[in-house]
């Protein structure tokens, strides 16, 4: 706890190999309240997080030994912790690749550090807000139950693993089941920021959220694409004629 009105210390754990940059933000984000270690190899990274429990991760693609993405997939296996990735590439590919392996958010270098600042406290607001919610709070939707005490998910009785964005998003969609949410609505409620044609992000969590929750028995999909304007968690008896992507 921080001494001065007992707020809660946030920690977080950056797995990037340049010394330069984890200095600069060892300074930065403890100058701004945070917690903070660092390790230089993927391998470092990852003993650090099964020795402690970190609130988010930063992780750079680009590492030595072992990439950034073989590091998620790892963190994935064991961990629902939040990660941020980090990469010198501007790549749209590199970008969607990260956040199909289950990736919170990316930001490409060189970056302001008052929008990486800005992208942290998003994904903690959200997890924090999910963490939050009163007890036995439950949805329930046909054959999915989605409990906001546990951040749980279940589909015909059998568990779901989200990542803390997925579980948002779903959380959003069911909410106003059966009507449009627009992707700005999306975009700032759950990733903390306005949406734009030109980022992926928001398609892309919405693309293994409905990878992961699968269809209806019927064989409908869950979550509608209303083209250019959002998407809608719809029933099973809803009938719809328009192609989801």
């Amino acid at each position: 706890m921080n001494a001065e009105g007992g707020k809660k210390i946030r920690h977080i754990l950056v797995i990037d190999d340049d010394v330069d940059l984890c200095a600069l933000l060892k300074d930065y984000l403890q100058s701004e309240g945070f917690g903070f270690a660092c390790a230089y190899l993927g391998s470092e990274g990852l003993k650090l997080l099964n020795s402690r429990a970190y609130d988010i991760v930063i992780l750079d693609v680009m590492l030595p030994e072992q990439d950034g993405f073989d590091v998620l997939r790892e963190i994935r296996s064991i961990s629902n912790v939040p990660v941020v990735m980090l990469s010198a590439k501007g790549d749209q590919i590199d970008k969607v690749v990260g956040l199909e392996i289950g990736a919170d958010d990316y930001i490409c270098k060189p970056f302001d550090a008052r929008e990486l600042l800005a992208r942290l406290k998003a994904v903690l607001r959200r997890s924090g807000d999910s963490k939050a919610r009163p007890a036995r709070n439950v949805d329930t939707l046909a054959d999915l139950e989605l409990c906001r005490e546990s951040l749980s998910v279940k589909i015909a009785g059998a568990d779901v693993y989200l990542t803390n964005v997925e579980f948002s998003l779903l959380d959003q969609l069911i909410s106003c089941a059966g009507k449009k949410i627009s992707s700005e609505q999306l975009s700032v409620n759950v990733l903390g920021r306005g949406y734009t044609s030109f980022d992926r992000s928001l398609s892309v969590h919405i693309s293994r959220l409905r990878h992961k929750l699968g269809p209806y028995p019927d064989g409908r999909e869950r979550i509608k694409t209303l083209r250019n304007e959002g998407y809608m968690y719809i029933y099973p008896q809803n009938d719809f004629t328009e192609e989801t992507p």
